[in-house]
């Protein structure tokens, strides 16, 4: 397997759990990759195929509930916010019945229209490693060197979770980078988490994570640059200031830019590679890796189950 990130770390736990013998080829170890940036609430993404998204984010947010029971160890843990911006039906269109107590968001808690829910909301600095821990306790290796081309896998199935890598790797010139740039700020008192779109288009969320809260974002389509912009970051503190004042005075702890491996539709299927080898392609979700990883996980490892049977 080629790419160490949510998506396959999770494929990998997937995989070395029914059994297969997996190793992992990473240029980065977890701590480094795009994943570890992401601010990492679960919510269904629009994403193609949508059919398919619905049933991989649903399939996830089952996994993301047991794993909420013990958030020390997992990173994942339940929270309620609001999503501005959102029509309920769509929001229940989407989830059905999955999400208890979905709701319209008061005046009190959204000046707009938006849905209140309780999601998962991950804490990747948490729950990457335990992936880590978790994929090496079911006996699977962990190699960090960079892949410039699948041929050079020795393995009969390659499973590619290679993200905005797959842009060299395949190659595919279809996947692109969507730029996202965060503020980690200390968190003044705030336990919920907000998204909200202003008329302009300009983001603004906060995320409280563990011993910290973090500030969105942006959506850059195309761009490559991984530095800070001084004044974008200047931007989001504002946007999200305007939602919660307290925010404004918060005491800055760091900034992290993350480029989101974006593709026209999800790629997850099998392809024949030279000398009787097959690989599983399992890349191209965008802003919703973490929404995702469980369901794509699984598909991946049906897909690799019937590569090796045939």
């Amino acid at each position: 397997m080629v790419g160490g990130g949510v998506i396959g770390l999770t494929t990998a736990v997937v995989l070395a759990e029914r059994g297969r013998r997996v190793r992992v080829l990473t240029r980065d170890p977890v701590e480094r990759t795009t994943s570890a940036v992401a601010g990492a609430l679960w919510w269904p993404y629009a994403i193609e195929p949508v059919a398919s998204a619905r049933r991989w984010a649903l399939r996830s947010l089952d996994v993301y509930e047991e794993l909420a029971d013990s958030p020390e160890v997992t990173g994942v843990r339940m929270v309620e916010g609001v999503l501005g911006e959102a029509d309920l039906d769509g929001a229940r269109a989407w989830v059905g019945d999955r999400v208890p107590g979905l709701r319209a968001a008061t005046v009190e808690e959204y000046a707009g229209q938006g849905v209140w829910a309780r999601l998962p909301l991950i804490d990747m600095s948490t729950h990457l490693p335990w992936l880590r821990r978790r994929f090496l306790a079911a006996g699977g290796v962990i190699e960090t060197r960079s892949v410039s081309a699948l041929a050079e896998v020795d393995a009969p199935v390659v499973v590619n979770c290679t993200g905005l890598g797959a842009r060299d790797l395949v190659p595919d010139a279809t996947v692109r980078p969507v730029r996202g740039q965060l503020v980690v700020v200390e968190n003044p008192g705030v336990n919920t988490w907000l998204v909200s779109t202003d008329a302009a288009g300009e983001m603004a969320y906060f995320f409280p994570q563990p011993g910290r809260l973090v500030l969105g974002g942006t959506a850059d389509e195309d761009a490559w640059s991984p530095a800070p912009d001084p004044a974008v970051a200047e931007a989001i503190v504002a946007r999200c200031a305007a939602l919660r004042p307290e925010i404004a005075g918060a005491r800055v702890l760091g900034h992290l830019v993350g480029l989101r491996p974006a593709r026209d539709a999800v790629r997850l299927e099998r392809e024949p590679l030279p000398g009787g080898r097959v690989s599983v392609h399992n890349y191209g979700h965008g802003g919703a890796g973490v929404t995702v990883a469980w369901g794509c996980a699984e598909e991946a490892a049906r897909l690799v189950h019937g590569a090796a049977s045939s």
